[in-house]
Protein backbone atom coordinates (compact mmCIF):
# COMPACT_ATOMS: atom_id res chain seq x y z
CA UNK A 1 0.00 0.00 0.00
CA UNK A 2 2.21 2.75 -1.36
CA UNK A 3 1.10 6.36 -1.87
CA UNK A 4 2.61 9.38 -3.57
CA UNK A 5 2.30 11.74 -0.62
CA UNK A 6 1.77 11.78 3.13
CA UNK A 7 -1.81 13.02 3.07
CA UNK A 8 -3.01 10.33 0.66
CA UNK A 9 -1.34 7.69 2.83
CA UNK A 10 -2.77 9.12 6.04
CA UNK A 11 -6.24 9.33 4.51
CA UNK A 12 -6.14 5.65 3.58
CA UNK A 13 -4.77 4.80 7.05
CA UNK A 14 -7.71 6.54 8.72
CA UNK A 15 -10.52 5.49 6.39
CA UNK A 16 -9.39 1.85 6.31
CA UNK A 17 -9.50 1.94 10.10
CA UNK A 18 -13.04 3.32 9.97
CA UNK A 19 -14.14 0.63 7.51
CA UNK A 20 -12.75 -2.23 9.59
CA UNK A 21 -14.25 -0.76 12.77
CA UNK A 22 -17.64 -0.23 11.08
CA UNK A 23 -17.81 -3.89 10.11
CA UNK A 24 -16.65 -5.00 13.55
CA UNK A 25 -19.21 -2.81 15.29
CA UNK A 26 -22.06 -4.21 13.22
CA UNK A 27 -20.99 -7.84 13.73
CA UNK A 28 -20.34 -7.42 17.46
CA UNK A 29 -23.84 -6.00 17.85
CA UNK A 30 -25.35 -8.72 15.68
CA UNK A 31 -23.61 -11.62 17.48
CA UNK A 32 -23.76 -10.13 21.02
CA UNK A 33 -20.01 -10.62 21.39
CA UNK A 34 -19.30 -9.31 24.89
CA UNK A 35 -16.30 -9.95 27.11
CA UNK A 36 -18.07 -8.93 30.32
CA UNK A 37 -21.01 -11.09 29.29
CA UNK A 38 -18.57 -13.93 28.69
CA UNK A 39 -17.34 -13.74 32.29
CA UNK A 40 -20.90 -13.35 33.59
CA UNK A 41 -22.15 -16.41 31.68
CA UNK A 42 -19.20 -18.45 32.93
CA UNK A 43 -19.44 -17.42 36.60
CA UNK A 44 -23.20 -17.25 37.02
CA UNK A 45 -24.43 -20.00 34.68
CA UNK A 46 -21.43 -22.16 33.86
CA UNK A 47 -21.99 -21.30 30.18
CA UNK A 48 -18.70 -20.94 28.29
CA UNK A 49 -20.16 -20.03 24.89
CA UNK A 50 -19.24 -16.36 24.82
CA UNK A 51 -15.99 -17.00 26.69
CA UNK A 52 -15.01 -19.41 23.91
CA UNK A 53 -15.89 -16.72 21.35
CA UNK A 54 -13.45 -14.39 23.15
CA UNK A 55 -10.77 -17.09 23.14
CA UNK A 56 -11.42 -17.69 19.43
CA UNK A 57 -10.76 -14.01 18.74
CA UNK A 58 -7.49 -14.25 20.68
CA UNK A 59 -6.44 -17.40 18.81
CA UNK A 60 -7.15 -15.85 15.41
CA UNK A 61 -5.26 -12.68 16.32
CA UNK A 62 -2.23 -14.51 17.76
CA UNK A 63 -1.85 -16.95 14.88
CA UNK A 64 -2.40 -14.23 12.31
CA UNK A 65 0.12 -11.81 13.85
CA UNK A 66 2.92 -14.35 14.36
CA UNK A 67 2.58 -15.60 10.78
CA UNK A 68 2.41 -12.11 9.26
CA UNK A 69 5.28 -10.91 11.45
CA UNK A 70 7.40 -13.85 10.31
CA UNK A 71 6.92 -12.68 6.71
CA UNK A 72 7.53 -9.03 7.58
CA UNK A 73 3.93 -7.92 7.04
CA UNK A 74 3.18 -6.53 10.50
CA UNK A 75 5.43 -4.69 12.95
CA UNK A 76 4.39 -5.24 16.60
CA UNK A 77 7.85 -4.14 17.78
CA UNK A 78 6.99 -0.61 16.61
CA UNK A 79 3.47 -0.61 18.03
CA UNK A 80 1.55 2.17 19.72
CA UNK A 81 1.12 1.57 22.59
CA UNK A 82 4.44 -0.28 23.07
CA UNK A 83 3.08 -3.67 24.14
CA UNK A 84 6.51 -5.28 23.88
CA UNK A 85 8.36 -2.60 25.83
CA UNK A 86 11.37 -3.79 27.83
CA UNK A 87 9.87 -2.55 31.12
CA UNK A 88 7.26 -4.99 32.40
CA UNK A 89 4.74 -2.71 34.14
CA UNK A 90 3.61 -5.52 36.40
CA UNK A 91 1.88 -3.44 39.08
CA UNK A 92 0.11 -1.33 36.46
CA UNK A 93 -1.01 -4.42 34.56
CA UNK A 94 -2.30 -6.09 37.72
CA UNK A 95 -3.91 -3.10 39.44
CA UNK A 96 -5.19 -1.58 36.22
CA UNK A 97 -6.59 -4.92 35.08
CA UNK A 98 -8.36 -5.52 38.39
CA UNK A 99 -9.83 -1.99 38.40
CA UNK A 100 -10.97 -2.38 34.82
CA UNK A 101 -12.54 -5.79 35.49
CA UNK A 102 -14.46 -4.42 38.47
CA UNK A 103 -15.46 -1.30 36.56
CA UNK A 104 -16.71 -3.04 33.43
CA UNK A 105 -18.93 -5.27 35.59
CA UNK A 106 -20.45 -2.32 37.43
CA UNK A 107 -20.87 -0.34 34.19
CA UNK A 108 -22.44 -3.21 32.21
CA UNK A 109 -19.64 -3.78 29.73
CA UNK A 110 -16.12 -2.99 28.55
CA UNK A 111 -15.08 -0.03 26.38
CA UNK A 112 -16.02 -1.73 23.13
CA UNK A 113 -19.38 -2.85 24.53
CA UNK A 114 -20.02 0.70 25.76
CA UNK A 115 -19.82 1.96 22.16
CA UNK A 116 -21.94 -0.95 20.92
CA UNK A 117 -24.60 -0.11 23.50
CA UNK A 118 -24.57 3.58 22.54
CA UNK A 119 -25.14 2.54 18.93
CA UNK A 120 -28.11 0.51 20.12
CA UNK A 121 -29.71 3.48 21.89
CA UNK A 122 -28.37 3.01 25.43
CA UNK A 123 -28.18 6.49 26.97
CA UNK A 124 -26.55 5.14 30.14
CA UNK A 125 -23.50 4.21 28.13
CA UNK A 126 -23.11 7.80 26.90
CA UNK A 127 -22.53 8.88 30.51
CA UNK A 128 -20.11 5.97 31.00
CA UNK A 129 -18.22 6.88 27.83
CA UNK A 130 -17.92 10.56 28.76
CA UNK A 131 -16.51 9.78 32.21
CA UNK A 132 -14.06 7.24 30.83
CA UNK A 133 -13.03 9.71 28.14
CA UNK A 134 -12.35 12.58 30.55
CA UNK A 135 -10.30 10.39 32.90
CA UNK A 136 -8.41 8.72 30.04
CA UNK A 137 -7.63 12.12 28.50
CA UNK A 138 -6.23 13.63 31.70
CA UNK A 139 -4.37 10.47 32.66
CA UNK A 140 -2.18 11.15 29.60
CA UNK A 141 -2.58 14.88 28.87
CA UNK A 142 -1.70 17.67 31.34
CA UNK A 143 -4.32 19.76 33.10
CA UNK A 144 -4.82 23.23 31.58
CA UNK A 145 -1.98 25.54 32.65
CA UNK A 146 -0.03 22.68 34.20
CA UNK A 147 2.50 20.02 33.29
CA UNK A 148 0.84 17.48 35.58
CA UNK A 149 -1.48 14.65 34.53
CA UNK A 150 -3.73 12.43 36.62
CA UNK A 151 -1.14 9.69 36.20
CA UNK A 152 1.77 11.79 37.48
CA UNK A 153 -0.26 13.17 40.39
CA UNK A 154 -1.82 9.91 41.58
CA UNK A 155 0.36 7.05 40.39
CA UNK A 156 3.78 7.76 38.89
CA UNK A 157 5.90 8.17 42.04
CA UNK A 158 4.86 4.88 43.63
CA UNK A 159 3.78 2.61 40.78
CA UNK A 160 6.41 3.16 38.08
CA UNK A 161 9.34 2.08 40.37
CA UNK A 162 7.59 -1.31 40.62
CA UNK A 163 8.22 -2.00 36.92
CA UNK A 164 10.67 -4.76 36.00
CA UNK A 165 13.38 -4.40 33.38
CA UNK A 166 13.19 -7.60 31.32
CA UNK A 167 15.62 -6.54 28.59
CA UNK A 168 14.93 -5.60 25.01
CA UNK A 169 11.36 -6.90 24.83
CA UNK A 170 8.75 -8.53 27.05
CA UNK A 171 7.19 -10.71 24.35
CA UNK A 172 7.31 -14.41 25.15
CA UNK A 173 9.44 -15.14 22.10
CA UNK A 174 12.19 -12.81 23.29
CA UNK A 175 11.94 -13.85 26.94
CA UNK A 176 12.15 -17.57 26.16
CA UNK A 177 13.94 -17.70 22.82
CA UNK A 178 16.54 -14.97 23.29
CA UNK A 179 18.45 -14.52 20.03
CA UNK A 180 16.04 -16.94 18.33
CA UNK A 181 13.04 -14.76 19.22
CA UNK A 182 11.43 -14.92 15.77
CA UNK A 183 11.39 -18.72 15.74
CA UNK A 184 10.31 -18.83 19.37
CA UNK A 185 7.34 -16.57 18.61
CA UNK A 186 6.19 -18.92 15.87
CA UNK A 187 6.44 -21.94 18.16
CA UNK A 188 4.98 -20.33 21.29
CA UNK A 189 2.27 -18.41 19.44
CA UNK A 190 1.42 -21.51 17.42
CA UNK A 191 1.10 -23.64 20.55
CA UNK A 192 -1.07 -21.05 22.32
CA UNK A 193 -3.22 -20.57 19.23
CA UNK A 194 -3.71 -24.30 18.63
CA UNK A 195 -4.51 -24.90 22.29
CA UNK A 196 -7.11 -22.13 22.26
CA UNK A 197 -8.67 -23.47 19.05
CA UNK A 198 -8.86 -26.94 20.61
CA UNK A 199 -10.48 -25.48 23.75
CA UNK A 200 -12.94 -23.47 21.68
CA UNK A 201 -14.05 -26.13 19.19
CA UNK A 202 -14.08 -29.15 21.49
CA UNK A 203 -17.51 -27.93 22.60
CA UNK A 204 -20.34 -29.26 20.45
CA UNK A 205 -22.57 -26.44 21.71
CA UNK A 206 -20.06 -23.88 20.51
CA UNK A 207 -19.64 -25.57 17.15
CA UNK A 208 -23.40 -25.26 16.72
CA UNK A 209 -23.50 -21.56 17.63
CA UNK A 210 -23.10 -19.49 14.46
CA UNK A 211 -23.24 -16.19 16.34
CA UNK A 212 -20.45 -17.13 18.75
CA UNK A 213 -18.24 -18.40 15.93
CA UNK A 214 -18.96 -15.36 13.77
CA UNK A 215 -18.39 -12.96 16.67
CA UNK A 216 -15.04 -14.47 17.60
CA UNK A 217 -13.85 -14.60 13.99
CA UNK A 218 -15.03 -11.04 13.29
CA UNK A 219 -13.20 -9.50 16.24
CA UNK A 220 -10.03 -11.57 15.75
CA UNK A 221 -9.86 -10.78 12.04
CA UNK A 222 -10.62 -7.09 12.64
CA UNK A 223 -7.69 -6.88 15.06
CA UNK A 224 -5.48 -8.65 12.52
CA UNK A 225 -6.65 -6.46 9.63
CA UNK A 226 -5.87 -3.29 11.58
CA UNK A 227 -2.36 -4.57 12.36
CA UNK A 228 -1.83 -5.29 8.66
CA UNK A 229 -3.09 -1.94 7.37
CA UNK A 230 -1.27 0.21 9.90
CA UNK A 231 2.00 -1.69 9.34
CA UNK A 232 1.98 -1.43 5.56
CA UNK A 233 0.93 2.10 4.60
CA UNK A 234 3.96 3.71 2.93
CA UNK A 235 4.92 6.90 1.10
CA UNK A 236 7.11 6.81 -2.01
CA UNK A 237 9.47 9.72 -1.51
CA UNK A 238 11.65 9.82 -4.63
CA UNK A 239 12.12 6.06 -4.58
CA UNK A 240 12.53 5.77 -0.81
CA UNK A 241 9.64 4.04 0.96
CA UNK A 242 8.76 5.69 4.26
CA UNK A 243 6.19 4.77 6.88
CA UNK A 244 3.87 7.49 8.18
CA UNK A 245 5.98 7.73 11.32
CA UNK A 246 9.18 7.80 9.29
CA UNK A 247 7.88 10.64 7.14
CA UNK A 248 6.75 12.54 10.25
CA UNK A 249 10.23 12.32 11.78
CA UNK A 250 11.65 13.98 8.65
CA UNK A 251 8.78 16.42 8.12
CA UNK A 252 10.94 19.54 8.10
CA UNK A 253 13.02 18.18 5.23
CA UNK A 254 10.24 16.56 3.20
CA UNK A 255 7.16 18.78 3.61
CA UNK A 256 6.68 22.27 2.19
CA UNK A 257 5.01 23.57 5.37
CA UNK A 258 3.58 22.48 8.71
CA UNK A 259 0.02 22.72 7.39
CA UNK A 260 -1.82 19.49 8.12
CA UNK A 261 1.01 18.06 10.20
CA UNK A 262 -0.44 15.61 12.80
CA UNK A 263 -0.12 16.72 16.40
CA UNK A 264 1.86 13.61 17.41
CA UNK A 265 3.92 10.90 15.76
CA UNK A 266 2.99 7.96 18.00
CA UNK A 267 -0.58 7.54 16.70
CA UNK A 268 0.90 7.00 13.21
CA UNK A 269 2.63 3.80 14.36
CA UNK A 270 1.46 0.23 13.67
CA UNK A 271 -1.44 -0.54 16.01
CA UNK A 272 -4.76 -2.25 16.40
CA UNK A 273 -7.97 -1.87 18.35
CA UNK A 274 -8.25 -0.64 21.91
CA UNK A 275 -11.01 1.56 23.30
CA UNK A 276 -10.17 3.39 26.52
CA UNK A 277 -7.43 5.77 25.37
CA UNK A 278 -9.36 6.41 22.11
CA UNK A 279 -12.31 7.66 24.16
CA UNK A 280 -9.98 10.29 25.59
CA UNK A 281 -8.56 11.03 22.13
CA UNK A 282 -12.07 11.51 20.73
CA UNK A 283 -13.11 13.89 23.50
CA UNK A 284 -9.92 15.87 22.98
CA UNK A 285 -10.59 15.97 19.23
CA UNK A 286 -14.13 17.25 19.80
CA UNK A 287 -13.13 19.74 22.52
CA UNK A 288 -10.56 21.34 20.21
CA UNK A 289 -13.07 22.01 17.47
CA UNK A 290 -12.49 18.80 15.49
CA UNK A 291 -8.95 19.85 14.63
CA UNK A 292 -7.93 17.45 11.84
CA UNK A 293 -4.36 17.27 13.19
CA UNK A 294 -5.83 15.34 16.14
CA UNK A 295 -7.60 12.79 13.96
CA UNK A 296 -6.08 9.40 14.81
CA UNK A 297 -6.57 5.66 14.42
CA UNK A 298 -8.25 5.68 17.85
CA UNK A 299 -10.76 8.36 16.91
CA UNK A 300 -11.67 6.57 13.67
CA UNK A 301 -11.99 3.25 15.51
CA UNK A 302 -14.29 4.91 18.07
CA UNK A 303 -16.54 6.43 15.41
CA UNK A 304 -16.48 3.31 13.22
CA UNK A 305 -17.57 0.88 15.93
CA UNK A 306 -20.32 3.22 17.11
CA UNK A 307 -21.56 3.74 13.54
CA UNK A 308 -21.46 0.02 12.79
CA UNK A 309 -23.48 -0.79 15.88
CA UNK A 310 -26.02 1.93 15.06
CA UNK A 311 -26.32 0.65 11.50
CA UNK A 312 -27.06 -2.90 12.66
CA UNK A 313 -29.50 -1.65 15.30
CA UNK A 314 -31.46 0.23 12.67
CA UNK A 315 -31.37 -2.60 10.11
CA UNK A 316 -32.47 -5.19 12.67
CA UNK A 317 -34.98 -2.81 14.30
CA UNK A 318 -33.39 -3.46 17.68
CA UNK A 319 -32.63 0.22 18.44
CA UNK A 320 -34.12 1.07 21.85
CA UNK A 321 -33.56 4.02 24.16
CA UNK A 322 -32.57 2.98 27.67
CA UNK A 323 -31.97 5.09 30.77
CA UNK A 324 -31.05 4.43 34.40
CA UNK A 325 -33.65 2.46 36.27
CA UNK A 326 -32.84 4.08 39.64
CA UNK A 327 -30.41 6.35 41.47
CA UNK A 328 -28.55 3.23 42.59
CA UNK A 329 -28.20 2.13 38.96
CA UNK A 330 -26.76 5.56 38.11
CA UNK A 331 -24.24 5.46 40.98
CA UNK A 332 -23.17 1.92 40.10
CA UNK A 333 -22.48 2.88 36.50
CA UNK A 334 -20.73 6.07 37.62
CA UNK A 335 -18.32 4.13 39.85
CA UNK A 336 -17.78 1.56 37.12
CA UNK A 337 -16.94 4.24 34.56
CA UNK A 338 -14.41 5.87 36.90
CA UNK A 339 -12.70 2.54 37.59
CA UNK A 340 -12.59 1.71 33.86
CA UNK A 341 -11.07 5.09 33.04
CA UNK A 342 -8.24 4.70 35.53
CA UNK A 343 -7.82 0.96 35.06
CA UNK A 344 -7.82 0.98 31.26
CA UNK A 345 -5.03 3.56 31.07
CA UNK A 346 -2.97 2.01 33.88
CA UNK A 347 -3.20 -1.44 32.28
CA UNK A 348 -2.52 0.07 28.83
CA UNK A 349 -5.68 -1.44 27.40
CA UNK A 350 -9.04 -3.11 27.88
CA UNK A 351 -10.50 -6.54 27.17
CA UNK A 352 -9.91 -5.84 23.47
CA UNK A 353 -6.83 -3.62 23.71
CA UNK A 354 -4.84 -5.94 25.97
CA UNK A 355 -7.05 -9.02 25.93
CA UNK A 356 -6.84 -9.47 22.14
CA UNK A 357 -4.59 -6.84 20.52
CA UNK A 358 -1.97 -7.02 23.27
CA UNK A 359 -1.95 -10.81 23.54
CA UNK A 360 -1.59 -11.05 19.76
CA UNK A 361 1.92 -9.59 20.24
CA UNK A 362 2.66 -12.28 22.88
CA UNK A 363 3.48 -9.48 25.37
CA UNK A 364 3.71 -10.85 28.91
CA UNK A 365 2.02 -7.76 30.33
CA UNK A 366 -1.00 -8.35 28.11
CA UNK A 367 -1.53 -11.83 29.52
CA UNK A 368 -1.15 -10.49 33.08
CA UNK A 369 -3.71 -7.78 32.33
CA UNK A 370 -6.11 -10.26 30.74
CA UNK A 371 -6.00 -12.49 33.82
CA UNK A 372 -6.44 -9.53 36.16
CA UNK A 373 -9.45 -8.24 34.20
CA UNK A 374 -11.16 -11.63 34.27
CA UNK A 375 -10.43 -12.05 38.00
CA UNK A 376 -11.66 -8.54 38.84
CA UNK A 377 -14.86 -9.05 36.89
CA UNK A 378 -15.53 -12.54 38.23
CA UNK A 379 -14.93 -11.51 41.85
CA UNK A 380 -17.25 -8.52 41.47
CA UNK A 381 -19.99 -10.80 40.19
CA UNK A 382 -19.46 -13.17 43.13
CA UNK A 383 -19.63 -10.30 45.61
CA UNK A 384 -22.82 -8.99 44.01
CA UNK A 385 -24.38 -12.46 44.12
CA UNK A 386 -23.53 -13.10 47.79
CA UNK A 387 -24.84 -9.68 48.81
CA UNK A 388 -28.05 -10.34 46.88
CA UNK A 389 -28.59 -13.76 48.48
CA UNK A 390 -27.61 -12.83 52.05
CA UNK A 391 -28.75 -9.18 51.94
CA UNK A 392 -27.93 -7.40 55.25
CA UNK A 393 -25.98 -10.38 56.61
CA UNK A 394 -23.33 -10.09 53.88
CA UNK A 395 -20.87 -7.25 54.38
CA UNK A 396 -18.58 -6.36 51.51
CA UNK A 397 -15.66 -8.11 53.22
CA UNK A 398 -17.63 -11.28 53.96
CA UNK A 399 -18.86 -11.45 50.37
CA UNK A 400 -15.34 -10.85 49.04
CA UNK A 401 -13.84 -13.58 51.23
CA UNK A 402 -16.57 -16.00 50.13
CA UNK A 403 -15.90 -15.15 46.48
CA UNK A 404 -12.15 -15.64 46.88
CA UNK A 405 -12.80 -18.96 48.59
CA UNK A 406 -15.06 -20.01 45.69
CA UNK A 407 -12.11 -19.42 43.34
CA UNK A 408 -9.76 -21.28 45.72
CA UNK A 409 -7.74 -18.13 46.32
CA UNK A 410 -8.40 -18.32 50.09
CA UNK A 411 -8.90 -21.33 52.39
CA UNK A 412 -12.53 -22.37 52.59
CA UNK A 413 -12.36 -22.21 56.38
CA UNK A 414 -12.10 -18.41 56.29
CA UNK A 415 -15.53 -17.93 54.74
CA UNK A 416 -18.33 -16.56 56.93
CA UNK A 417 -21.05 -17.18 54.36
CA UNK A 418 -22.13 -20.60 53.17
CA UNK A 419 -21.36 -21.31 49.53
CA UNK A 420 -24.23 -20.60 47.15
Amino acid sequence: MTFENFFAAQSFFLWATFGIALLMGALVNKTNFCTMGAVSDMVNMGDLGRFRAWMLAIAVAIIGVIVLEHFGKVAPNEAFPPYRGGNLLLAENLIGGLLFGIGMTLASGCGNKCLIRIGGGNLKSIMVMLIIGVIAYYMINPFPGSDQTLFTVLFYDWIRPLSIDVGVSQDLGSLIGGDAANTARLVIGGLIGVFLLWFVFKSADFRGSLDNILGGLAVGLAVLAAWYVTSNVQIDEDGDLLSLGGYYSEWDMLADSDEGKPAQARPLSPQSFTFINPMGQTLGYAARGFDHTLLTFGVMAFVGVLAGSLLWSLLSRSFRFEWFSSVRDFVTHLIGAILMGFGGVLAMGCTIGQGITGTSTLALGAFVTLGAIILGSALTMKVQYYKMVYEDEASLMKALVAGLADFHLLPDGLRKLDKV
